[in-house]
């Protein structure tokens, strides 16, 4: 293999220091190096990349366009060495990390009540959980299980149904209160919010009800749910939302039923995983763990 010739991690950050504290100087003092040590590695760094990096403005430190360009993917490379070292020093004995994706709004909603009863069954396994909006390819982002909204079929994965969705729409009492919608038809006269991945979910409100409007496109679009949520819940207008995320407000009074009709659609709520981590302990831990909790809040019992 050719040998290839990076910059050093003390480079990045001898760079990313001195261009967080505008001062070669200060720079030194955090990294506890010596002044011209820091010019010195950017300097190097600067003749690698042939563009100069800083320049000097009534003998202050400015980035330069290149600067701030690189400063950018020099911060993101140190925080995945940073996150890389900190799960081999987390990895405690016998102890193995699972890493879990989830939907952000499922995730805080209804996953992150299933965990501790988990973490607690499996001590020698580790939790790392983030959030993805929408489906993605799981082996490229190195992620063992996840949660998906869709059609439950996707290639080289084993899915999981956990709930099929019934969509409500629902707003703050004091809000439609000052709307008063007598019928299905109204709704369409009120302020709709949207999420921005389901575009047509109020059109498809409205025509599952044989309803035709010219403003079921019309209104504010949110990245999640959750955002969703808390705007309808502050009189922000209506929203359409899976009943199970909002069980909570409508009993407490927070939210109320904008109108009656429940949209039944196609896609589901799925637990995926490679086909090729299947048989791995930890994934079939919390597969099992999820499934039955899954089981145990479906309506009915179904």
């Amino acid at each position: 293999m050719t040998a290839r010739h990076l910059p050093s991690t003390i480079t990045m950050q001898c760079f990313e220091a001195a261009a967080r504290h505008m001062s070669f100087t200060r720079a030194a003092a955090e990294l506890s190096i010596t002044q011209s040590a820091v010019s010195k590695q950017v300097a190097q760094l600067e003749a690698y990349l042939q563009h100069k990096l800083f320049r000097r403005v009534r003998r202050s430190l400015v980035l330069t366009p290149e600067g701030s360009l690189y400063l950018t993917e020099v911060r993101k490379i140190l925080a995945q060495i940073e996150m890389s070292a900190n799960t081999i020093m987390t990895y405690g004995g016998q102890s193995e990390v699972l890493r879990v994706a989830s939907l952000p709004t499922f995730g805080a909603r209804w996953l992150a009540r299933q965990l501790p009863d988990f973490l607690d069954a499996n001590p020698l396994i580790d939790l790392s959980v983030r959030d993805h909006v929408e489906t993605f390819d799981l082996d490229q982002e190195d992620i063992d299980v996840a949660i998906f909204h869709g059609h439950g079929s996707w290639p080289n994965l084993e899915c999981h149904k956990l709930f099929d969705e019934e969509v409500v729409a629902v707003g703050s009492p004091a809000y439609l209160a000052r709307q008063h919608p007598s019928s299905a038809a109204d709704l369409a006269e009120c302020r709709l919010l949207h999420l921005s991945t389901r575009p047509e979910a109020w059109h498809r409100w409205f025509a599952d009800q044989g309803i035709t409007t010219d403003r079921s496109y019309h209104g504010t679009r949110f990245e999640t749910f959750q955002m969703l949520i808390r705007t309808a819940m502050s009189g922000g207008g209506l929203a359409l939302v899976p009943r199970f995320f909002v069980d909570a407000e409508l009993a407490e009074g927070r939210l109320s039923l904008a109108w009656s009709h429940v949209l039944k659609g196609p896609d589901a709520y799925y637990l995926v995983h490679p086909e090729h981590l299947g048989d791995l302990s930890r994934v079939r831990r919390f597969v099992d763990h999820v499934l039955a909790r899954a089981e145990a809040d479906a309506p009915d019992g179904a």
